[in-house]
């Protein structure tokens, strides 16, 4: 992930701070390890993955509604482990959509640390999460899973147009925009 960082902060020199949020987590050590930081246990704040999940043609991309947060998002999940946060992207969007034949594009393509409220016994938290582009390269039939109220495909261009919709979502949009006029 160092290498990733140093790629996402010449791509994009205006994310800076958040890229050093990012790096001082992935820096923490506890008994020599930073493997704490990929576990949801650490209450403080751990790393997430999500999946910037776009159709074959690049105009649209697979939301959740969340069934926790009440609102439209990407698809993302908990690394609980994995140091891979690539593969942790592509896992959950397989898990939450239910399509196959998914295939994640190599580098982030975007960094978002947000604030979790408290749920249950689970105090607020921060998420540091780490986003790849998904492709579906094998069909578009999707399965709402128990994690989301409902999926929808949704055009990019109309999500960046959207001023009620998540910040993160539009300057995902915007990013995607740019590359794929």
């Amino acid at each position: 992930m160092p290498v990733e960082l140093t790629r996402y902060r010449k791509r994009w020199p205006g994310e800076g701070a958040v890229v050093d949020e990012f790096q001082a987590l992935l820096d923490e050590r506890v008994d020599d390890t930073p493997a704490h930081a990929f576990m949801r246990e650490r209450l403080g704040g751990h790393f997430t993955a999500s999946s910037w999940l776009v159709d074959a043609g690049g105009a649209r991309v697979l939301l959740t509604h969340h069934r926790k947060l009440g609102r439209w998002l990407q698809l993302g999940g908990h690394a609980d482990g994995d140091t891979d946060l690539a593969a942790v992207a592509l896992r959950e969007a397989e898990e939450e959509s239910g399509l196959s034949g998914l295939v994640v594009e190599a580098g982030l393509f975007d960094l978002d640390r947000h604030w979790i409220p408290e749920r249950g016994d689970v105090p607020g938290h921060w998420h540091y999460d780490a986003r790849y582009v998904v492709r579906a390269t094998a069909g578009e039939a999707f399965v709402v899973g128990y994690e989301s109220l409902d999926l929808a495909w949704r055009d990019i261009a109309a999500i960046q147009a959207d001023l009620a919709a998540d910040e993160s979502l539009r300057r995902m949009a915007r990013k995607w925009l740019a590359r794929h006029p």
